[in-house]
Order: structure tokens, then sequence, then C-alpha cells
């Protein structure tokens, strides 16, 4: 029996009280702050737990770990139960995940605390994404997607110079604390605001993919599906793992930066991923009415980041303050990769998209924690060699390179036959 895609428009109204319940009652918002907090928190959690570069790359990423280990049941639930119902189950093991970590005493403890925070965090966007795929029009979709992430990178700005401020205030712990509080407000926000699964009406929808069945085999299996995945893993991921971690570790130890300044060129940084999430919103509609894919937009900006990377590595030290210019210019060019999610989702009918998106996510954020933890390990380990610090960063960096070029080539050489029908998009 072929599989029916169910799709509403709601009125303009009510599409952007839902907009706003999810992304900007804390929920996606402060989910993006705890993910990028580390990156701020790094040189005080260094020092105050006596941490290596390993120790560092693992903490960071146990979130990430968190987060991955929830995807695959993440989008059945939310395919079945609705994104509403499952985020605020979420949202409870959050609260718990950020009251263990202020209350931490050794790296193992915090470890724990930033996996169960990962696991909470889980359904902030893959909930609101599938919602939006049933509930607006397919051309909402991309600009709905694009201010989300600008929504998250609203929290990653608050994780910078906000968190850097407080801290001589009130301490890292009371910022948990606080953070645990505001995660409960988020969950009364969207109780409030957040339409019910069951009580949206449905139409069938002619752009279904009959042969789709409702598992994940049908996901994985897709072709389309197959081409975004190393790019997922490696470009989307590491730039998350860039922007919440080693983009600091690099201005600090290799730049020369102070933390002070290292937290402003990561204020910087994050405004200026903010405004390019704005402003892909702004101009993806137009571009596609002209045209311009979400492939074909990928395929021609992804290698200015590449081009980016290798200067960075390339100036070493020598790039002195211009360091966080450089990043931010990097993680700016590398949100081209940002138009793959919603286009994953669209190549699948609407009651596939919580495991479509689910699965998309997976590789994103399996591919964080390779990339945080991975960078650490190359790093010690060129160290243990006798390798000076700053050629084990770049060394490191270089690798992570070299596996971003190869996703984009796999990319390149399989999208034209792998693309989907102009239908299912």
């Amino acid at each position: 029996m072929a599989d029916v895609s169910l799709t509403v428009q709601m009125p303009r109204r009510t599409a952007i009280l839902v907009f706003v319940a999810f992304a900007f009652a804390f929920a996606y918002f402060l989910s993006s702050l705890i993910r990028a907090i580390t990156a701020t928190l790094s040189p005080t959690l260094t020092h105050e737990f006596a941490l290596s570069a390993q120790d560092l790359g693992l903490l960071a990423g146990g979130y990430f770990l968190g987060f991955a280990a929830t995807q695959l049941p993440l989008g059945a639930w939310l395919d079945r139960h609705g994104p509403k119902k499952v985020i605020l189950y979420f949202l409870l093991v959050a609260v718990l995940g950020c009251v263990a970590f202020a209350m931490a005493d050794s790296f193992q403890n915090l470890l724990l605390a930033r996996i169960l925070t990962g696991v909470g965090v889980s359904a902030c966007l893959m909930a609101p994404l599938t919602g939006y795929r049933r509930w607006f029009a397919a051309s909402s979709q991309m600009r709905a997607n694009s201010w989300m992430l600008m929504t998250g990178s609203f929290g990653m700005v608050a994780s910078t110079l906000p968190v850097q401020w407080l801290m001589p205030l009130v301490g890292w712990r009371a910022l948990f604390w606080g953070l645990a509080a505001l995660v409960m407000l988020a969950m009364v926000l969207i109780t409030w605001q957040a339409p019910r699964w069951q009580n949206v009406a449905v139409v069938a929808d002619t752009d279904a993919l009959p042969t789709a069945r409702p598992g994940y085999g049908a996901v994985w299996r897709h072709p389309y599906f197959r081409s975004m995945a190393p790019m997922a893993f490696f470009i989307y991921g590491g730039m998350i793992a860039m922007q919440t971690l080693w983009v600091t570790p690099w201005m600090i130890r290799v730049a020369g930066f102070s933390p002070l300044q290292a937290a402003v060129g990561l204020f910087w940084l994050n405004i200026g991923m903010l405004s390019s999430f704005w402003a892909w919103g702004m101009i993806y509609p137009r571009l596609a009415r002209r045209g311009y894919s979400a492939d074909r937009l990928i395929s021609v900006g992804l290698p200015l980041s590449f081009v980016l990377l290798a200067l960075i590595i390339a100036a070493g030290s020598s790039v002195g303050v211009w360091a966080a210019l450089a990043w931010a210019l990097y993680c700016m060019s590398c949100t081209f990769i940002s138009l793959a999610q919603p286009a994953v989702a669209m190549a699948f009918p609407a009651n596939l998209a919580g495991r479509a998106l689910a699965s998309y996510n997976l590789l994103i954020f399996a591919g964080v924690f390779a990339v945080q933890w991975g960078i650490g390990l190359v790093i010690d380990g060129f160290r243990t060699w006798g390798w000076a610090e700053v050629p084990a960063f770049q060394m490191a960096m270089t690798i992570y390179l070299l596996c971003t070029v190869a996703a984009y080539a796999y990319f390149v050489a399989t999208k034209s036959h792998n693309s989907p029908t102009p239908s299912s998009r």
C-alpha cells in the first residue's frame, strides 16, 4: 500500500506563533547555548579539572554523543506522537542534565552530565522541523529551517561574551542552575502554544513517494540521502565542532589570544553565523524561483570553505589578531551545507519526515563527536611524539580538511544520478 504524505498549510498568524513557540520560547535557543557554552568555559574547566586536549574534546563531544544516540528512536517517536509531546519529555531530561553538570565534582561526572544534557535537547531542532514539514507549505520550509538555525546562532552568541561577563559574578555552576530554570520555562511556553499533533487536519499530498515504506530502511537506502551522508558527517558536523569547541583553543594556543579576546572573537563569529542564516532565509526562496536548487548552491559554494580553512592552517600563528575574522569567514562559508537538511526532508513524504531528519541529524552529530574528540586525540598524539603545539594543531586540522574535501568529492560524483525527483523537492 502506498504511503500518503500529509501536508497542512496553516494560517500565517498561526504559523508564526508555532515558529516562535519552538524557536524563540527558549527551546532551540537554549539548546544551542548549552551546546556552545563549553567553548567559552574551556579555559576555566581545563584549569579547574586539569583537562588535556583529549579530555576537552571528549567533554564537548559528550553532548553530541548523547544527542546522536537518541536520533533513530526520536524520528519514529516524532512521526508517531508528534513534536509537542516528544519535545516536552526530552526537555525534562535536559533539566536533569543541567542540574547534574552544575553539581559535578569530577571530569567523569561532568562527562556523564554532558551526555545527559545532549540527550535532553536532542529534539529541539528535529521536533519543529518535523512539524514544519507537515504544517508549512514547501516554499516556507527552507526559510523556516534557516531561521531556526539563526535562532540557534542567537543562543551561540549568548554563550560567548554574556557568559564570559557573568563568570566572575556568579561562576559556571550558577550558570547551569539558571539554564535548568530557563529550560523549564521553555517547556511551559511550548505547552501553551504548540499545536497537538492529532488536532491538525490533513490532506493527501500528491508528491508522496509511492515506494517509500514507513521505516528507516527507506531512508538509508535512498540514493539522495546517501549522497548527502558524508557531507553531513564531516562538513556539517565539522562546522559545529569548530564553532562549539576548537575555534577557541586555536585562537588561544595558536594565535595567542587571551581567554577574553577569544570570547570576543567567538562572539563576532556567532554574529556572522546568525547573519548568514538570516540571509539564507531571506534570499533562498528567491534563488529557488530562479532555478537555483540546494544542490547547485552547495556545489558552487562549499569549495570556498576548503580554501579558507587551508589558509588558516597555512598561516598558523602568523595570522595573529586576524584569526577570529578568518574563522568567522570559514564558518560562514560552511553554511551552504545547511541547505541540505530541509532538502533531505523534502525528498521524502511527510509521514517519513521525522525519520529522514533524525537519520540526517544522527550523521551530523556523530560527526561532531568524532571531529571534536578526534582532533583532540590527534593533537595529543603529535604532542606525545615531540611536536610543538602549533604544528600539532595544524596537522590535526589538515587531516580534517582532507576528510571534508573527500566528502564533497563524493557528493559531486554521485549527485547527478542521486538527486531526488522534482516532485519530491
